[in-house]
């Protein structure tokens, strides 16, 4: 008798205290989302960055201009895979924008998101910085310069071609975003053609890397004002100088600003030309009983159609 209640004692005793794991568990959302976003955007940011170091440093030798697009893109998709379920791993302060002024995320959250991406890019860009310290400083000769034949900040923030102009590349850079959000809004429309459930990080992941082949040349793709501002700064306190933000003509502002309205911009097109047309759910269903071509599949045997009447 006096064993059986020892038992009971030490597994009531084992029920109350509180173990190592509950005292960590974080149960305020806000702080959630803010360890989430900022640790999906800092893996984004690691491998994108590092892949653009290995090729600037390397000399062509350790990848191209290809191999920094398929980083870019595997890199937001191991970024969704991390944080999707908890912050929905926006990693973009344009993204995080957009979903506020259509009514998908709520304003007072919107500082907090650009927080935790600023936060996540700048500490990738130190960690690139200290991985490939020696590379870069053997690359440039320890001239840390932003043009020139060895210049080596536009490993971390874009800059433009010598031939843009700002307004082509503020052009280019709405016209980017825009097409990244409008493919994102389609993406996650349940009533059209949604990426399967689980495959959100490799569809993202693809629209990143096919804006990248197709419109990273004249300014970097940028597309993201956090992903670019983070790095930036990071470069002006690790010894590239106000160089950095005065380059291209004053540059910095131009993947600051246009996203923003590239972002709004895309999304809203989508809504125009396809989801505000989508037809009610009830006349969706009424139209399913009658037309046989919308019968569900698996009302279909054996190549016949099962119609009840």
């Amino acid at each position: 008798m006096k064993q059986e209640v020892n038992i009971m004692e030490d597994g009531f005793q084992g029920h109350m205290a509180p173990t190592v794991v509950s005292m960590l568990k974080i149960k305020n959302e806000c702080i959630r989302v803010v360890l989430a976003e900022t640790l999906c955007t800092f893996i984004m940011m690691v491998f994108g960055l590092g892949c653009v170091a290995q090729v600037v440093t390397g000399n062509g030798f350790f990848g191209d201009y290809l191999s920094m697009n398929l980083g870019f893109g595997l890199s937001v998709a191991m970024g969704v895979h991390i944080g999707g379920k908890v912050s929905g791993a926006h990693m973009n302060a344009a993204v995080s924008f957009t979903m506020c002024v259509f009514g998908r995320l709520r304003w007072k959250m919107l500082p907090l998101y650009v927080f935790a991406q600023f936060l996540g890019s700048f500490l990738a860009a130190g960690t690139i910085f200290s991985l490939y310290y020696d590379a870069i400083h053997h690359y440039c000769g320890g001239n840390f310069t932003v043009s020139g034949p060895k210049a080596t900040a536009g490993i971390f923030a874009t800059y433009p071609a010598p031939y843009i102009s700002i307004y082509t590349g503020f052009f280019d850079q709405v016209v980017g975003t825009a097409m990244l959000l409008l493919c994102l809004m389609a993406l996650a429309d349940q009533r059209n053609q949604p990426v399967v459930a689980g495959g959100e990080p490799v569809g993202v992941g693809l629209v990143v890397l096919l804006i990248g082949v197709s419109m990273g040349s004249n300014s970097g793709y940028a597309i993201n004002p956090t992903r670019d501002l983070g790095p930036r700064v990071f470069t002006l306190m690790a010894g590239w100088g106000m160089e950095v933000f005065r380059a291209g003509n004053g540059w910095w502002w131009v993947p600051l600003v246009a996203p923003f309205i590239g972002g709004v911009t895309g999304a809203s097109i989508y809504k125009a030309f396809v989801e505000l047309h989508h037809p009610d759910l009830k006349s969706t269903q009424t139209q399913s009983t009658r037309d046989p071509e919308c019968v569900p599949l698996e009302k279909c045997k054996n190549g016949s159609t099962e119609i009840s009447v």
